[in-house]
């Protein structure tokens, strides 16, 4: 018999071989109809797959994460299969499923994609789907798998990179691809399919190399899918903040300084700045003492933290001085400069916890093509603090953090997220620093406070730092995308290789635990996810400018000075309008602006001391006085 243990814990027995459509079927003929993918002991497979041992075994469908990325997966072939249908000189390089949709990367050689080719790749995508042919996977020699991509340099060189017996090839219809597997059943489940867009991609990612064409689509199993998969697509272009970024008058790029390097105007000043004084202030609450770092740091600083030897060539490269033999890096990390702090001072176990915080501004490249707008930059400013602490402090410390992350997106509007733990890749350990003890340790204290405080979290193996492991806040966007803001990390082996220690209550040498952590994960990708959740309509505290007020003519501007003077006086902060404009026209203008209030004065509001009130969304409120504005205000701002 045959013992399969579903993710419930129930257990099924089955005499002699089975699959898992198998095991579906046992189930209910509707669960089998829509079982798309497995996964058998912890390793994606197809439908068909043989069992002949023990297993633990997860079906999947559509509506599963993983369901989506078989279904995504096979969708990649379909469209490599069209594309070779009408370009049969193209090479194929390796074509993924990423978070919405997939993409396969092309050498056109002396032929070009542009969009006017999508339609006919759509319907031959839908035309071959239609077929219903299965996706039939099998083992190929290496000599074999050379042979036959001979004419191909990008797939043979993948093959010479495999061993044998760890090469498979995918057919279906009369086209085959080098592939690992992970398919859908058949193509039939395909039903529609859009091409999304199509870029630039260097081979590997290397700037070195050739240049290809990078082809993105999207399928679905239904039409509906696709139809409102691109009316979100449509909500996301209205929301990019990119877009509200320079209508709003948020932050701008400039050649001349440097792509990747945003500046930040004066209204992003001002609510980068509100965001800094509401973290402060929580911060301060929960003991935090502020540091200030500089934005280089000696080559060697970076030597003994790990950073060099791991990220050093595919960095700004060190800057060298007049004096031989002299090296400075921009700043990659906070976490070295704050270790060298701890450093400074000579700590009892009675003197920890030691919260260090600050606003850090570092510097990592990134290549040209992989930058976007705010969320994928060359110069970012992180929310970082470190905090050094006994082991028997680790868990309250870790479970700490993780309310004050709660707390900061509640506050801002955060809901949709997952919690991601983040561990080593057990099978390649040597990307990693630090002994297997250390590691387990920090593992463990993660997934504990990630259970004790109830957070709905999945695992993810090998997206740990390379000094240690991390609970990671993934926040969705207006399109379904996934970013990682928020982030805590456990790290036993920093304090190590500084050779940081406290005196404990034997009076001996301890090395302290180390948190890392960042609630917003960097200024400039929390204001990007900020701005396209809320389509720039910020939280009336966060607001850049609360308030625009209206002089109906030339004659009310001082009175229009003195109310604004008046609410500045109580934190309320916002402009006057003084252009030679009509009414109408100001209050459109504000309200394109997003301003949440507009103040209308005139003779009436200037003899009684009020102000005619209109809430941006919402229309007029009435004249107030400007104290009963005022309360009005603080009431509604209210965090």
């Amino acid at each position: 018999m045959i013992k399969i243990t579903l993710p419930d814990g129930s257990i099924k027995e089955f005499e002699g071989a089975i699959t898992p459509l198998d095991v579906a079927k046992s189930i209910s003929e509707g669960l089998a109809r829509n079982t798309i993918s497995a996964i058998l002991n912890g390793t994606q497979v197809e439908t068909t797959t043989p069992i002949t041992t023990d297993s633990t075994l997860q079906l999947l469908t559509w509506n599963d994460d993983l369901g989506k990325k078989a279904f995504w997966h096979s969708s990649a072939h379909l469209l490599a299969q069209a594309i070779m249908e009408f370009y049969p000189q193209a090479k194929l390089t390796i074509g993924p499923a990423i978070e919405q949709g997939f993409y396969y990367d092309v050498d056109f050689g002396d032929e070009s994609l542009s969009e006017k080719d999508f339609e006919k790749i759509e319907k031959k995508m839908l035309e071959n789907a239609k077929k219903n042919t299965t996706f039939s996977l099998y083992p190929v020699s290496k000599a074999d798998a050379l042979k036959e991509y001979a004419d191909n340099p990008y797939k043979t060189e993948l093959i010479s990179n495999l061993n044998d017996g760890e090469i498979t090839f995918c057919t279906h219809d009369n086209f085959t691809d080098l592939c690992r597997g992970g398919h859908i059943p058949s193509t039939g489940i395909v039903k529609a399919a859009k091409i999304l867009n199509a870029a630039g991609a260097y081979w590997r990612g290397d700037e070195k190399n050739k240049q290809l064409t990078r082809v993105y689509g999207i399928t679905f199993p239904k039409q509906k899918d696709l139809t409102e998969y691109l009316e979100r697509l449509e909500e996301a272009k209205r929301r990019d903040h990119r877009k509200l970024g320079k209508e709003l008058g948020i932050f701008a790029f400039s050649e001349k300084v440097g792509a990747g390097l945003p500046l930040w105007l004066p209204k992003g000043t001002a609510l980068r700045k509100k965001l800094e004084d509401f973290l402060s202030a929580a911060q301060k609450k929960s003991g935090y003492e502020f540091v200030m770092t500089p934005h280089i740091g000696a080559k060697e600083l970076y030597v003994t933290s790990g950073h060099w030897d791991k990220y050093g060539a595919d960095s700004f490269q060190p800057i060298k001085t007049p004096n031989e033999g002299e090296e400075f890096m921009l700043k990659p990390m906070n976490c070295p400069h704050h270790c060298e702090i701890y450093k400074v001072g000579q700590w009892s176990y009675k003197d920890l916890p030691k919260r260090f915080a600050e606003f850090g501004t570092v510097y990592r490249y990134e290549q040209s093509g992989e930058l976007h707008g705010l969320t994928r930059v060359r110069g970012f400013t992180q929310d970082d603090a470190h905090i050094f602490c006994t082991p028997d402090q680790l868990m309250a410390e870790f479970e700490n953090v993780i309310d004050l992350t709660l707390y900061v997106f509640k506050s801002l509007g955060f809901e949709d997220f997952v919690t991601q733990v983040s561990l080593r890749d057990p099978e390649n350990k040597e990307k990693y620093i630090g002994s297997d003890e250390n590691w387990k340790k920090a593992e463990d204290a993660i997934i504990q406070a990630a259970q004790k405080k109830g957070l709905n979290y999945v695992i993810e193996y090998g997206e740990a730092a390379f000094y240690g492991p991390k609970l990671d806040f993934m926040v969705k966007d207006a399109l379904g995308r996934k970013w990682q803001l928020g982030t805590i990390q456990v790290d036993y082996n920093l304090p190590e290789r500084f050779d940081l220690w406290y005196n404990g209550s034997d009076n001996e040498k301890h090395r302290p635990v180390m948190i890392h952590r960042a609630p917003f994960g960097s200024m400039e990708r929390f204001i990007a996810i900020l701005l396209e959740n809320t389509a720039g309509d910020f939280p009336l505290w966060l607001a850049p400018n609360q308030f625009t007020i209206l002089p109906i003519s030339e004659k009310y501007v001082d009175y229009a000075k003195k109310v604004s003077q008046l609410l500045e006086n109580h934190d309320i902060c916002g402009l006057v309008d003084e252009r030679n404009e009509k009414t109408g026209k100001k209050i459109r203008d504000a309200e394109l602006q997003k301003l949440p209030f507009m103040l209308i004065v005139g003779e009436n509001e200037e003899g009684t001391g009020t102000v005619s009130v209109r809430r941006r969304a919402e229309g007029d409120l009435g004249t107030m006085s400007v104290e009963d504005f005022i309360n009005y205000f603080k009431k509604e701002a209210k965090i």
